[in-house]
């Protein structure tokens, strides 16, 4: 289902956007509130429709023609939510909950659906980001802000026909922006908070460059509630480039480096230093692309090679002195996508890659895999209805050959009525710390899932109303689990006394979400998000299943407004997420008690090139936490200028 965020910064049915009104006539004189914006704050309607995205086949596709559910949010509605911390930009993607081990720049892991913290996988200017030495080989998204953004495209469900490895719970793309001019932001507030951010670049119809540049720090992060808040700094520098050869043919490249520190404990130990105490945790990302683009009449191809390198240190304190431990995680891939536009409406889409991963650390020599895959997906594209199916074929070092399977349709029911059902296969590869780490398991098989989709969507007359209807469920098989050894006849178990990784976990997840968009004028705006979500472990004879997952709660809401004054523009928001009680641990014995999240949100722009903005987060300083054993931010008050030139 293709979704555009729209004024609230929360999503919408994508299908269309209305047009501002026209300017009133001179007589009758109408209402003040009839009026739009003065000129200087309505230079272009709330946002510009999102024509195409790249998630449901890897090539571009109309939204109105997806059958999978994907959520488009846009850099104006980046600026809408406003702010560093990344999990206000996640409280606005429908099934998204999270576990955070403190506040801002703390350890940040993203449930999708249901899915683990792990199994979405997250590319940023079309590199995979997942930190390939880690423990579970997932994403922290602690280390991501939510400024320096220009789209993000969320695919909610398994996709590995076409992502490959870690598509599980779902896939999210974010693009860096193609710059022109100056764009620069500066926030400070609560908790000593800093942002910073400065793009600039030259743009033309023959070439672009754009370099980007931003700090964010703040300080009294919460860490457990032993040991008390901590600190949080990043800076972060990249780039983006392209040149056309010719107008079919062009050559491009992307980088990005990002350096975080994280004082406290607001973050997980890798076995190896779980009875350490923890005391800082620094970790540097460098990653990019280059490649080329050709695109001419029935044809499309993109190819290129990829690179993204994380090393986290560790820094413990083991009783007798401080120990600084690292870990190295690399990766490299070449990659060609591509797709063919065939007579009656059917397209195939089509690519293949080749990608080497590595892993090091303070405790264990270097160990690598390699992994290579093609995958072709063959969709009709009608006018009232579409079908795809697709199929992909993983050759790994490691376990061997896997296979994956998709199938999707969606069909016009009425005037401004539309069904959608898929059906998608995910896995993910057992990580080399799973593999090769001193817990280590050498004979893993990848984790498993199906994904059923389910869903409605109406776009009412003039776009004023729209609303989207999804059901889905995913089952989950052999998941990778960490397990005691003592008196377990498992071979694995031989050499690891102390324990091991094993494929022992099953999983259901069932929900169902519901969006909502009203939007009367050019200068109202009202948004709602529903999600409900039942994950419970299945596995076979464990003492938890059919307990739910952790840190997984049932029921998420998000609302917004946004109403465009009319006072010069300035706009007035506010934001409500509640989210309910779930369970910090398997076994269901620690209850995380329900919480909500107020946000005011204010702004005032000055003709095309600047606006002043402020806003209030958790205005009824609500502490509730969505990790067992840590704190929560209070209050919070922040103000900034974004300057456009």
């Amino acid at each position: 289902m293709g979704l555009i965020l729209l004024a609230s910064g929360i999503p919408a049915v994508h299908a269309q956007v209305a047009p501002p009104p026209a300017a009133p006539p001179p007589a009758p004189a109408p209402a003040a509130d009839d009026y739009p914006p003065p000129e200087e704050a309505q230079a272009a309607p709330d946002v510009a429709p999102v024509a195409v995205t790249l998630l449901a086949t890897g090539s571009a596709l109309p939204v109105d023609k997806l059958a999978q559910p994907v959520t488009v949010l846009t850099a104006d509605d980046l600026d809408r939510i406003g702010g560093a911390d990344f999990t206000r930009v996640l409280a606005a993607i429908p099934g998204a909950t999270w576990e955070r081990d403190g506040a801002a720049g703390a350890y940040t892991g993203l449930h999708l659906r249901g899915s683990g913290a792990a199994d979405t996988l997250v590319l940023i200017d079309g590199v995979r980001m997942q930190d390939v030495a880690a423990i579970g080989g997932g994403f922290d998204f602690g280390t991501l802000t939510g400024v320096g953004i220009d789209r993000i495209e969320v695919l909610r469900g398994s996709d590995s026909v076409v992502w490959g490895s870690g598509a599980i719970g779902g896939v999210m793309a974010i693009t860096t922006p193609e710059t022109k001019g100056l764009n620069a932001s500066f926030e400070v507030g609560s908790r000593d908070t800093l942002a910073e951010n400065i793009a600039y670049g030259v743009r033309t119809d023959r070439y672009a460059l754009s370099l980007n540049t931003g700090y964010t720090a703040t300080n009294d992060i919460p860490g457990s509630k032993d040991d008390g808040p901590g600190g949080f700094h990043q800076w972060r520098v990249g780039g983006r480039g392209r040149y056309n050869l010719t107008d079919a043919l062009s050559l491009v490249a992307v980088a990005r480096y990002a350096d975080d520190k994280a004082n406290g404990n607001a973050f997980p130990l890798p076995f190896e230093l779980a009875r350490d105490s923890a005391q800082a945790l620094e970790t540097e990302q460098f990653s990019g692309r280059a490649g080329a683009h050709y695109e001419k009449n029935a044809l499309t191809l993109d190819g290129g090679y990829a690179f993204s390198t994380t090393r986290t240190v560790y820094v413990v304190d083991t009783g007798s002195g401080e120990l600084a431990a690292n870990w190295l995680g690399k990766s490299r891939r070449a990659d060609l996508t591509g797709a063919v536009k065939l007579p009656d409406g059917f397209t195939v889409n089509f690519g293949a890659d080749d990608e080497w991963t590595g892993y090091a650390s303070s405790f264990d020599v270097e160990h690598h895999a390699r992994d290579d895959s093609g995958h072709v997906l063959l969709g009709w594209y009608g006018a009232s209805a579409t079908l795809a199916a697709g199929v992909r074929l993983d050759d790994d070092s490691v376990f061997g050959t896997h296979e994956s399977y998709s199938v999707n349709a969606s069909a016009n029911l009425a005037e401004g009525l539309r069904l959608r059902t898929s059906y998608a296969e995910g896995f993910k590869a057992p990580t080399l710390y799973q593999l090769y780490s001193g817990f280590g398991n050498a004979s893993l098989r990848p984790e498993t899932a199906q994904s059923y989709d389910g869903g409605l969507e109406f776009t009412g007359a003039g776009g004023t109303v729209k609303l989207a209807a999804s059901v889905y469920r995913r089952d989950s098989h052999d998941l990778i689990d960490f397990t005691e050894c003592r008196g377990v006849a498992d071979p694995a178990c031989a050499a690891r006394p102390n324990g091991t990784f094993r494929n022992v976990g099953v999983a259901r997840a069932d929900g169902a979400e519901l969006e909502a968009t009203y939007a009367p004028s050019f200068k109202w705006r009202v948004t709602a998000l529903y999600s409900y979500d039942h994950a419970t472990d299945r596995t076979p004879g464990d003492p938890d299943a059919g307990k739910d997952l952790a840190l997984r709660p049932r029921d998420a809401v998000t609302l917004s407004t946004d109403w465009t004054t009319p006072f010069k523009g300035m706009v007035l928001g506010a934001d409500l997420r509640v989210q309910s009680a779930s369970w910090g641990d398997a076994a269901n014995t620690l209850r995380l008690p329900p919480g909500e999240i107020t946000t005011l949100r204010a702004s005032l722009p000055f003709g095309s090139f600047l606006d002043f903005y402020a806003r209030i987060e958790n205005l009824f300083n609500d502490h509730e936490p969505t990790a067992a054993g840590y704190g929560a931010p209070g209050r919070g008050v922040f103000a900034g200028v974004r300057v456009r030139y």
